[in-house]
């Protein structure tokens, strides 16, 4: 007969409970319950039986709108504006770029960081998926750093070339790498280096300048140099220039072939 007296165990709690949800509610409750699943469990421990019981739904109703568990959480962390940056203006290029960095490192150390790997595994399993994380994912920060430019254009730091060029998103790129590398915390003092040494340097700088002449001419076939005789270089096994055959000493009849004769 089970103690009376011992401490009351509250029975697990049924998400499912409750009234049913439809449409963009049913699918707004599933995308909340899925970041729900991420802050407790992590994305490895997420599972579609999760996030439809949280969300109190079937399962069947969560994979007929995310096939995929990434797609799901790629969905998820976009309703909950965890890519939105609203950044002030400091008034600085430099102080703006450190600014969003660190933002950005920011996000890299908390929970999200194992997200964003976790979905980085899911991309070498799906060409699908990788191509949506690319679409989604990378697109995001380079908007953010265009409205920093954006300003710094109309304060006169920058030229609008910049905007166009592959120089714009390389900060956030180098910060992405060495997280993806290194793993987080991103120190500080990498942050500092990565703009400092190496991002002002690249869109303060003037705009390059290409000066392109005309396309050159085809190399000549191996083997078929100026100055060699007829027949020679023919074949593979010709004794003309570029065929690897080095002369010993002065070909006989050379004299006249390139202005100079040949002592007897």
């Amino acid at each position: 007969m089970p103690n009376s007296t011992g401490p009351a165990t509250e029975p697990p709690l049924d998400h499912r409970k409750g009234p049913r949800r439809r449409g963009e509610e049913l699918e707004s409750a599933i995308l909340r319950a899925t970041l729900d699943e991420l802050t407790e469990v992590g994305y490895s421990a997420l599972t579609m039986e999760r996030v439809a019981a949280r969300a109190r739904t079937g399962k069947a109703a969560v994979y007929r709108r995310w096939p995929s568990r990434a797609q799901l959480v790629l969905d998820a962390c976009k309703l909950g504006d965890l890519s939105a940056v609203d950044l002030p203006d400091t008034g600085r290029l430099r102080s703006d770029v450190l600014a969003l960095l660190r933002h950005m490192a920011a996000i890299m150390a908390s929970p999200l960081g194992d997200i964003m790997r976790g979905l980085l595994g899911e991309m070498s399993r799906d060409p699908e998926l990788a191509e949506l994380i690319r679409e989604r994912v990378h697109a995001v920060r380079p908007s953010t750093v265009h409205v920093i430019l954006e300003r710094a254009v109309e304060r006169g730091e920058i030229e609008r070339w910049v905007l166009t060029s592959r120089r714009a998103t390389v900060a956030t790129d180098l910060l992405r790498n060495q997280f993806l590398l290194f793993g987080a915390p991103v120190a500080d003092d990498v942050i500092v280096d990565i703009v400092d040494d190496v991002y002002l340097p690249l869109v303060l700088s003037p705009a390059p300048v290409l000066t392109r002449g005309p396309d050159p001419a085809p190399a000549p076939a191996l083997g078929a140099g100026v100055g060699v005789g007829p027949g020679a270089g023919a074949g593979p096994a010709g004794p003309g220039p570029g065929n690897g055959v080095r002369r010993r000493g002065p070909a006989a009849g050379s004299g006249g072939r390139d202005g100079r004769r040949t002592p007897s």
